[in-house]
């Protein structure tokens, strides 16, 4: 038996079109295909998971915090539409100045302060409650309206 160049000694010689078919694989070794992923590739997607999942925490973190603010100031304007109602349920005519009192909801300490003053025309005076929050700085809700004086007016 003549040895060819390329082939494996112990096999007998095939044709060219065999060799294609095959791969142009010789004397029995076959191309390692590796099938899965490499270490690198998933510590990369662990990676990129690790920053999502960061990310997200801290959106879910800052929707905690917009929340409890937004309760904060719901009840902060409950507070002071209590306030205003009651002035205008008591038919009172206030009197020009300010003074605070407090106007907590449930267990949330809250401060109303209400500044009354006299507008252009002497039947009304313009109140304005505002609600802060001690130790927290800034206005949790204001509101303002206009009170008639209901002793003035004719019957």
């Amino acid at each position: 038996m003549t040895r060819r160049v390329g082939f494996c000694s112990n096999r007998p010689a095939r044709a060219p079109a065999a060799r294609r078919q095959s791969g142009g694989q010789s004397c029995g070794r076959a191309r390692h295909l590796s099938k899965g992923f490499t270490m690198i590739e998933v510590l990369v997607a662990l990676a990129i998971i690790a920053v999502a999942l960061a990310a997200s925490l801290r959106a879910v973190g800052s929707l905690a915090n917009g929340e409890a603010d937004l309760h904060r100031r719901l009840l902060a304007g409950w507070s002071a539409d209590n306030t205003l109602a009651q002035l205008r349920l008591t038919h009172a005519w206030p009197e020009v100045g300010s003074q605070s009192f407090d106007c907590s909801q449930g267990n949330l300490q809250l401060i109303c302060t209400e500044h009354v003053t006299a507008t252009p025309n002497p039947v009304f005076r313009r109140v304005e409650v505002s609600v802060t929050m001690p130790g927290h700085p800034g206005m949790l809700a204001q509101m303002v309206t206009v009170v008639p004086n209901e002793s003035s007016r004719p019957l």
